[in-house]
Order: C-alpha cells, then structure tokens, then sequence
C-alpha cells in the first residue's frame, strides 16, 4: 500500500518563484554537497536568462535552457528524503519545463562514480554521450543526453 504522506511529498513540487530566497536552496545543496553553491551563487544563477528551479522542501533542482536544449546544473535532495521517489518526480517536472521552454535535448553531468544517480537518469532515458576526466576534482563526469520528448522508461 502506497504511503499516502510520501505521496503528498512528492505532490507539493513547484516551480520557484523568481523573487523567492534562495537560502533554503543554499541549505539544501550544502547537505549534499562538499562544494556546495551558496545563495548568492544560486541567485545569480536563476537571474540569468532560461533559468529556472524546480523545489520542495527536501530537494530541488536547477536547470536553464537556451537555443533548443537545457541543462540540469544540479539536483539536490536531502540525505534523509533519499530513495522515495523525490529525485525522479523533481526531474519529471524538470522536463517538462524544459520542454515547456522549447528544449529538444536536456544534458547533465554526474559522476562516474555514482551508481544511484547513473540508475535513476537511465531509468529516464538519458544516454552517455561523452566524458570528461577529472569533472569533480579527481572524479570523472558522464555527460548525458535525453531528447525530448522524453520516452520514459
């Protein structure tokens, strides 16, 4: 039987408001990430042309779009929301931004290291399209492709 609060969860996922802080992104990527962006950074990223984030109150993701394709710049999810779904329902809204914004392809990079991410973008459909050495410090990035639209798997 589904868990009807985690399913609530995922549903309370929203486009970011353009005059809203970006302090609780900042947060957010903080518990995730080593190098994490801080609010200004991420502020200074929405502001640019194509940017947009999609959020809840465990994770988001920030993406732009220009010219016909998009970009996932980060995707961030609390290390206590993990493994319930928010990831892929923040990147299904994701998409459909980007294509709502005219996007034909939509690119990332993650590492090569990352056996969770890897699953859930190929369970999405994207698709290895190159490499690039020492991405993240020593690690090595997969960058990867999902036309659009998307053929979920």
């Amino acid at each position: 039987m589904p868990n009807c609060l985690v399913e609530k969860h995922l549903h309370e996922i929203v486009i970011l408001d353009s005059t809203a802080d970006p302090a609780p992104l900042a947060a957010l990527h903080a518990a995730c990430f080593a190098q994490a962006w801080d609010a200004k950074a991420i502020a200074e990223l929405l502001a640019t042309p194509g940017a947009f984030a999609i959020h809840n109150q465990d994770g988001f993701v920030l993406a732009r779009t220009a010219a016909g394709e998009a970009e996932i710049l980060t995707l961030a999810v609390a290390p206590h929301a993990r493994g319930r779904g928010l990831g892929r329902a923040l990147l299904d809204r994701a998409i459909a931004q980007a294509e709502t914004q005219g996007a034909q392809a939509l690119f990332l990079e993650v590492g090569a290291d990352n056996p969770h991410a890897l699953a859930l973008y190929g369970a999405l459909g994207f698709a290895k399209v190159g490499l690039r050495k020492r991405y993240y410090g020593a690690g090595d990035a997969l960058v990867l492709r999902l036309s659009l639209p998307p053929k979920f798997a």
